[in-house]
């Protein structure tokens, strides 16, 4: 057994259940069977998918803290102020980035709604004589005539909203302008599970009940860019983004119903690494925050999971426990947390008839800012209107220090690698015509195929038999690795190509290992140089 532990500032992260005032008990949570988180929190509300008479509503109240501040116990009253407006039941909801009183919520009479909190809305909670008054929306949506299963809004883009639907396809809205989707996604052959956006929202991928993984680019529409062959399983499989990284990660099942959870390269649909978790039934709901932690609760489960993500890697750190099953769960956004108590992800977690706090703490001696763990969180500022994002324009995400709160531009967009554009041939006198943009090459399309390469990136011109080749005329062909371009010849064996594209790719992902360590070497010395400043300005 090795005597070396790999070194890990988050190695002693542990979960912690929050005292019974900054919880919830007697909720009512919905019986609807289909597969969502249930709730969702911004920094000031959360809001939950509830059980009411009739159907079509969500309860929608303050954090625990404000909640407090009214005079309340942790006990809801039986009736409390709901949203209603869906003729069905509601299915999913989601807090607005960009204004922690703004929430959408998806139902089964196929609509979307957009709610507007007022703080006044929560004055008079617990007196004599309160009578409790009904969330009104602020927009309607006709999506579909089935269900709308999910709504997602944009992460950089202000009011910009993703919904699926039950009749498989994926629609972005304005929410200036809701009377048409401005862009509609095809291809899905089933229900959608799960949608994501890539931190940037220059990608949006999904999971479906097809066992497939697709993503859609917003400024082409259509069928997906990229399709892969997902989990085998047919039961829930859900997906999100490694942070900024070129990296998702997936949950779903094995054909033999084991739990599973992949990482995956974004540029191909490759899988790198699966882990089998257990053979439990319930679906797995991802979790990451930006301290490379994948968060891991199951539906029925009473625990959580978490690993740290590193060098395509999991690593497994700690587990939180607890003897009560989670119906739902979700995180609160980071710039939401308590810093000065070394919190670095806090979750509200669903059970039959309550919802409670868990926060993960680091436990550090030190009262000073720990910025070692609290990297820069997303800023509550859009880097972009809904206009400039449907004239095509990408823009990096703002993030907010949690130190200061000083806000500051993100890392460049990240988009889907694509192929680069040929350079000419060294061998030619004159200059040639570009060659045909090459197709989208799916996850199950091997190398090793015997479609031959050339066909592959100038679908026109085939290559000539081996036999039937002069070595004078051949030319060199450019073929391109997640963006490196190498000079490779045209007639060279197969076997040749993937032992190039391998080294190639190798090269490359140690080159943005280095990037990383570099950037976290430059924020080290920021934060020492701040620290200098304070001292001297002391």
């Amino acid at each position: 057994m090795s005597r070396f532990v790999r070194a890990s500032k988050y190695r002693h992260v542990f979960g912690q259940q929050g005292k019974k005032e900054y919880g919830y008990d007697n909720v009512k949570v919905t019986n609807s069977a289909w597969d969502t988180n249930i709730v969702a929190a911004s920094t000031r509300y959360i809001s939950l998918n509830w059980n009411a008479s009739g159907g079509g509503a969500f309860a929608i109240l303050p954090l625990p803290t404000p909640f407090a501040e009214h005079g309340l116990s942790s006990k809801l009253p039986d009736l409390i102020p709901l949203a209603r407006g869906h003729a069905g039941p509601v299915l999913d909801t989601d807090w607005s980035p960009f204004n922690d009183a703004v929430v959408a919520s998806a139902g089964e009479d196929g609509k979307a709604l957009i709610w507007s909190v007022e703080s006044s809305a929560f004055e008079g909670w617990g007196q004599d004589g309160w009578e409790p008054q009904d969330f009104d929306p602020v927009a309607r949506i006709d999506v579909s005539p089935r269900r709308v299963g999910h709504v997602l809004f944009h992460p950089t883009a202000n009011n910009v909203l993703a919904t699926s639907t039950g009749d498989h396809v994926v629609k972005i809205w304005d929410l200036a302008s809701p009377e048409s989707a401005k862009i509609t996604f095809g291809g899905h052959a089933d229900a959608i599970q799960s949608l994501a956006w890539n931190p940037t929202g220059t990608l949006l991928a999904t999971t479906c009940r097809d066992r497939k993984i697709r993503f859609f680019d917003p400024r082409a529409g259509g069928d997906a860019v990229r399709t892969g062959e997902g989990h085998t399983g047919i039961k829930g499989a859900r997906i999100t983004w490694l942070g900024d990284k070129d990296r998702i990660a997936t949950t779903g099942f094995s054909k033999m119903s084991d739990r599973q959870v992949a990482i995956w390269e974004t540029g191909s649909l490759a899988n790198i690494k699966t882990t089998t978790i257990d053979q439990s039934s319930g679906v797995l709901m991802p979790f990451w925050t930006d301290n490379n932690i994948l968060f891991l609760a199951g539906k029925g489960d009473g625990n959580i999971r978490y690993y740290e993500y590193e060098n395509d890697s999991l690593f497994p750190l700690s587990e939180y426990k607890s003897s009560e099953p989670q119906r739902g769960m979700c995180f609160l956004p980071r710039r939401g947390l308590s810093v000065s108590d070394c919190e670095i992800a806090r979750a509200y977690k669903v059970a039959a008839s309550s919802i409670e706090a868990i926060a993960f703490i680091v436990p550090r001696k030190s009262d000073s800012f720990q910025s070692d763990i609290f990297p820069p969180a997303p800023s509550a500022e859009p880097a972009l209107t809904a206009a400039e994002f449907f004239a095509g324009k990408t823009a990096a995400p703002k993030f907010v220090s949690l130190e200061d709160g000083s806000v500051s531009a993100g890392t460049a967009p990240l988009s889907l690698p694509t192929p680069a554009a040929p350079a000419p041939s060294r061998t030619a006198t004159a200059p040639t015509p570009a060659p045909a943009p090459a197709p989208i090459i799916h996850v199950h399309e091997e190398l090793s195929s015997p479609t031959p390469v050339s066909s592959r990136y100038e679908p026109e011109a085939r290559a000539p038999a081996r036999s039937q080749t002069n070595p004078s005329d051949v030319r060199p062909l450019f073929l391109c690795v997640e963006g490196v371009v190498a000079d490779v010849v045209q007639d060279a064996p197969v076997a040749a190509l993937k032992e190039e594209n391998a080294r190639l790719t190798g090269e490359l992902r140690d080159a943005r290992e280095k990037i990383r360590n570099l950037e976290l070497q430059v924020e080290a010395v920021r934060a020492n140089a701040r620290k200098a400043a304070a001292l001297l300005d002391g």
